[in-house]
């Protein structure tokens, strides 16, 4: 794209929706109510709205490297306690994608500098499921096993938040872990895959990190 014609885009867009609908805007304007919060990988390549088919305010979006929700990030957990307290979303997503230069990067032994730290998240993965990573020969599927246990793992950070425990306790809150595929455009759902292989590891993270309520008062 080139950047110079970005400002004759906005104009076209602008004029097409006011073709369809002349009061777009003024409703756009009024506020969000969105009811999903999209966790997903900074990649050029996966757009949010535009993979599910969404329209402007109906989904609350978060972008970083590898999707990743570590627990010292204050941006990310600024944006889930926004979108989860306030916005009162129904349902958190988190989407990798296969092909994930995130992923490929923390899997090769490469000094790449101020990205270390934040690719250390990704290496903490692999080494939780270094067995099964290892025991896959091909190395495109060991990538593409790394992006779906990454979106696991980071569905598994979402849930020991106090904020989104309450609200998976008093509003139903839903945690989703889904896959795009680059090369089919395909979205894959791996809740039922995660919900039953880590259901151990839920059951510890719920013992070790659920708040209990305070009853003192």
């Amino acid at each position: 794209m080139n950047i110079n014609s970005i400002f004759e885009n906005n104009k076209e867009w602008i004029a097409r929706q006011l073709a369809l609908d002349k009061d777009y805007f003024t409703h756009l304007a009024e506020g969000q109510s969105p009811e999903i919060l999209y966790i997903g990988c900074s990649d050029s390549r996966v757009t949010a709205e535009e993979l599910m088919g969404a329209e402007p305010g109906e989904i609350f979006v978060h972008r970083n490297i590898a999707n990743l929700i570590p627990n010292t990030d204050l941006n990310s957990r600024s944006v889930i306690d926004y979108a989860v307290s306030h916005l009162k979303v129904k349902h958190v997503v988190v989407c990798g994608h296969y092909h994930c230069g995130g992923i490929k990067a923390a899997m090769e032994n490469e000094n790449l500098g101020i990205l270390n730290p934040w690719l250390g998240n990704i290496r903490d993965v692999y080494r939780l499921h270094y067995k099964e990573l290892n025991a896959i020969e091909d190395t495109d599927r060991r990538y593409e096993r790394l992006v779906e246990l990454n979106v696991a793992e980071q569905c598994l950070n979402v849930g020991k938040i106090p904020e989104v425990q309450d609200a998976i306790i008093n509003r139903n809150l839903s945690i989703h872990g889904w896959v795009f595929d680059v090369r089919t455009g395909q979205l894959i759902d791996l809740t039922k895959e995660f919900a039953n292989s880590f259901q151990i590891r839920a059951q510890k993270i719920a013992d070790i990190y659920l708040f209990k309520p305070d009853t003192s008062g």
